[in-house]
């Protein structure tokens, strides 16, 4: 009598971890958050820098009042009125492009005109093989026909 024996917990979630595209996550997000703090350097180093040349160096320091009058805490907190911190956004909206960009033309566009090139050389190839088959084809065609031929020409002279 054979037993079946059931997968445990473990052996599911040992399972679950080795799949590829698991292990694929999880190399992504490492590598994203690394990046992350190469973006951000960048901001604080580069371009924070070049829009301190119009204004001030810190982006989080533009805001506008919407309903005022508006004043700051001590603590930087706003303490009356409505404060707009459009500064901030325009800081991680610059974030983002950067790392969007980053990500697409160092990653993704050279991936996409890698595989392009491996999709032709696949496309060529089954290409000469459908040409030989094709050949391949017509010259048994040719033998048949011949034969046929012959066949048709040896039952004539019986």
């Amino acid at each position: 009598m054979s037993e079946k024996k059931e997968p445990n917990l473990l052996d599911g979630f040992k399972a679950f971890l080795m799949r590829g595209n698991v292990v694929d996550l999880a190399v992504a997000v490492v590598i994203g958050a690394a990046f992350t703090n190469i973006v951000n350097s960048v901001v604080r180093g580069v371009i924070n820098p070049l829009v301190g040349a119009i204004g001030t160096k810190n982006l989080d320091s533009y805001s506008s009042c919407l309903k005022g009058p508006c004043e700051k805490a001590a603590d930087g907190t706003v303490s009356s009125g409505v404060m707009i911190l459009w500064g901030s956004v325009l800081g991680a909206t610059l974030s983002f492009v950067i790392t969007a960009a980053v990500v697409y033309f160092l990653m993704v566009l050279p991936m996409a005109k890698y595989l392009a090139r491996q999709e032709a050389r696949r496309k060529a190839k089954e290409g000469t093989h459908e040409v030989i088959e094709v050949t391949e084809l017509e010259v048994l065609k040719e033998i048949r026909d011949a034969l046929v031929a012959q066949r048709g020409s040896g039952h004539n002279e019986s």
